[in-house]
């Protein structure tokens, strides 16, 4: 992160003064719960990628700002719903919103964030940009609704995960991308290629996510590892392996996907498997492949540091460790 840093980390300092001054409610509680979760950490790579996709398309004026807060409202919306819908305890190594206050103030909170960003969308003067963000939030609440509907199914195939990963993680990057670019007046193939590099740059993130489920420790990821397994979330690890792994192995991974609390015993059953059938080495495999794409997609930009800074974000995304 720390050439993107070099370049915005004034403005990612600014992004976080506006993001509290849009919190700003007469009810005392979303003010609480969303400082909390804004607080609490997290790598602002979305509004990174707004700032430098709109430095990169040439932007100098001051509607960046404003726009990359409204792109924080609407992913930390969809992490007080996911905590919820995941019944999450943890988020970021903290606790998290729903696990403090509730899963019903949790989930109201984030409608509010949710309809703040439109109208935080609307002060920014872009209908274009207006349709790029808004088409994005309901491209991620189907991508929640698919991953629901994909819960528990040992049959998943990779091409219907990687869909859902596109609808649910990938498309706000995408779209943070593409915001940038709009605001940076860049060519539509321009604005195209920065989409493009947000999408497979957001589904490398989450194919990292999934492997560090696996490996990682609580305090490393900063959530609880073996969380998705034990919510009967079929990662791409988890589907590797149960294309190549025996009848006989299928049905222990069955048996653990089914239960309704997971002992360290059942997931070490279940990881000894994704590393002995290569899952994760595979997951790091597919993740490389679509940071390589992303490198392609920027070769319509001149090489200068703010390019450069976007190439070594991706590569932070394939070597993080939480």
């Amino acid at each position: 992160m720390q050439a993107a840093l070099n370049i915005i980390g004034d403005d990612l300092k600014l992004v976080e003064q506006q993001f509290r001054k849009d919190l700003q409610s007469d009810v005392p509680l979303i003010r609480k719960v969303g400082e909390y979760v804004l607080s609490s950490g997290g790598k602002r790579i979305r509004p990174a990628l707004l700032l430098l996709a709109a430095r990169l398309s040439g932007y100098t004026a001051d509607k960046a700002i404003p726009l990359a807060s409204v792109v924080e409202f609407i992913h930390t919306a969809t992490l007080l719903h996911d905590d919820v819908v995941d019944s999450a305890t943890l988020r970021r190594g903290l606790a998290s919103a729903n696990s403090l206050w509730g899963n019903e103030a949790s989930v109201l909170v984030g409608d509010f964030l949710f309809s703040k960003s439109f109208s935080l969308m609307v002060g920014v003067g872009s209908l274009d940009i207006l349709k790029v963000l808004s088409d994005a939030t309901t491209v991620i609440a189907e991508g929640e609704v698919m991953q629901l509907l994909c819960t528990g199914e040992l049959d998943l195939t990779e091409e219907q995960y990687t869909d859902v990963i596109r609808s649910k993680t990938a498309i706000l990057m995408s779209a943070a991308c593409e915001a940038g670019a709009i605001l940076g007046e860049a060519s539509q193939n321009q604005q195209k290629a920065l989409a493009d590099f947000g999408m497979d740059l957001g589904i490398a993130f989450q194919l990292m996510d999934d492997i560090l489920d696996y490996v990682a420790t609580e305090e490393e990821f900063g959530k609880s590892i073996g969380h998705d397994l034990e919510e009967g979330k079929i990662t791409l690890p988890l589907i590797h392996t149960l294309k190549n792994c025996t009848a006989s192995e299928r049905t222990v991974i069955a048996s653990v996907v089914e239960l309704d609390e997971m002992s360290l015993d059942d997931f070490r059953a279940v990881s000894c498997l994704v590393r002995q059938y290569g899952g994760i080495d595979y997951t790091i495999e597919k993740a490389r492949y679509y940071i390589d794409r992303c490198k392609c997609h920027l070769d319509q930009f001149a090489h200068t540091p703010v390019r450069e800074a976007l190439l070594s974000l991706s590569e932070y995304v394939v070597t993080r460790s939480k």
